[in-house]
């Protein structure tokens, strides 16, 4: 039997994350590849809690189909919860989706013809790009900075064909942990209403600030022309699969039949289990705990490079023979760029050899990706193990420069 592929099918790619995870799971390598949320964060016992009320009370509906929008009282507190955004929705524009990364597909199906244009931020987040592709569109990564896509840029690029969206992560982003402030973010709505360009607004991190809470969402500022992912991965557990999106009702029954396609609706226990566990203000106790956690070893993975570098990271100390950095203000990640000369891809491999990975950044870039450039998440590693792994990724750095400089 010969299978014949769609052509869509050979658009489609392996996620170079997972596949470097299936390295890392070699005993004693210390991972700063994945993005995974600390399982110290998980709420099991809260959880187990609510599990045994939902099928004590109603455990017939729960294992029961359900609507394709999701639970009810689960849209009912989306809808209130984003309020501190500055977002006012009702709850019938919520639809509780299979993780936001079922969002994303979503948006490609309905948006996204072969050819069309699609905006994204330099670099963006791999697994929008994997989800936007098999639709087979134009991809074309927008100049950005330290505080997200530049406005004028932005502006340029919308112009001649018409893009059909713009991505956007304005909030600790993936991969650079990077953040939008005030202004930028009125600057790019500014961009977004006047050249009539819909945001698609991917927020799964905006909870996890350090010390601050971002500016109000960009959804705020246009909401006829914004689409709203948000999740419950990374404040409960990204194991029960829950995400959601708030869409203007212009396109939101679009987005219903699309996931009606997909998969009927989104596990009703799950959003029931998920339900029970909100209704009491548990998130409010709970996030600060996640917070608090991830300062500390984002502040600890900071010490240590700047420890095994001799600088801060950025400014005038680190020049192009030496590792510079960031300083995210929440999230999981930071972007780092190699010494002139190294390519993060080829250094992977030696970095393994040392016990210790990374993600290379060539992979969240549309096109014209930085050789240089990788991903670090200090989430799921000990302040024990984030020394030692950036003490083999420092000596991994200095014997690559060593050879580069024989050649």
């Amino acid at each position: 039997m010969t299978w014949q592929l769609a052509q869509r099918a050979h658009k489609m790619n392996p996620s170079v994350i997972r596949e470097i995870l299936n390295v890392t799971e070699k005993p004693g390598i210390i991972s700063f590849a994945g993005g995974l949320p600390s399982p110290l964060t998980f709420p099991v016992e809260a959880m187990a809690e609510a599990t045994q009320r939902v099928l004590s009370q109603d455990g017939r509906a729960a294992l029961q189909y359900a609507a394709s929008e999701g639970y009810g009282p689960l849209r009912d507190w989306v809808a209130h919860d984003l309020k501190k955004l500055g977002m006012h929705v009702s709850p019938d524009q919520v639809l509780i989706t299979t993780g936001s990364q079922q969002g994303l597909d979503l948006i490609a199906k309905i948006l996204i013809d072969a050819g069309s244009k699609v905006l994204v931020e330099t670099p963006t987040y791999l697994g929008a790009l994997q989800a936007f592709t098999p639709m087979e569109p134009n991809i074309v990564g927008v100049a950005s900075d330290a505080e997200g896509i530049d406005p004028e840029a932005l502006a340029q690029a919308h112009q001649g064909e018409a893009a059909r969206f713009v991505y956007l992560l304005p909030n600790f982003q993936n991969p650079t942990g990077r953040t939008m402030s005030e202004a930028r973010r009125a600057a790019v709505a500014r961009v977004a209403a006047e050249r009539n360009l819909p945001i698609v607004e991917d927020n799964p991190y905006g909870d996890l600030w350090f010390d601050t809470p971002p500016a109000a969402s960009l959804a705020s500022r246009c909401p006829d022309h914004a689409v709203y992912l948000g999740s419950f991965s990374k404040i409960l557990a990204p194991g029960l699969r829950l995400g959601y999106m708030v869409a203007p009702k212009a396109i939101y029954p679009k987005l219903l039949q699309a996931k009606q396609a997909a998969d009927l609706h989104t596990p009703s226990f799950n959003q029931r289990v998920v339900a029970e566990v909100l209704k009491d203000g548990f998130i409010d106790r709970h996030v600060p705990t996640i917070r608090a956690l991830y300062k500390s070893q984002c502040e600890a993975m900071l010490a240590a490079l700047a420890r095994e570098f001799g600088h801060d990271g950025h400014g005038g100390e680190a020049g192009p023979e030496t590792l510079s950095w960031n300083r995210p203000s929440g999230g999981m990640f930071l972007w780092t760029r190699l010494p002139e000369g190294l390519n993060a891809v080829d250094l992977l491999p030696q970095a393994v050899a040392h016990n210790v990975a990374f993600v290379p950044g060539a992979a969240f870039y549309a096109s014209e990706p930085d050789p240089r450039s990788l991903r670090l998440s200090f989430v799921t590693a000990t302040v024990e193990q984030i020394n030692t792994g950036i003490a083999a990724l420092a000596a991994t750095v200095r014997e690559a420069q060593a050879k580069l400089s024989k050649k």
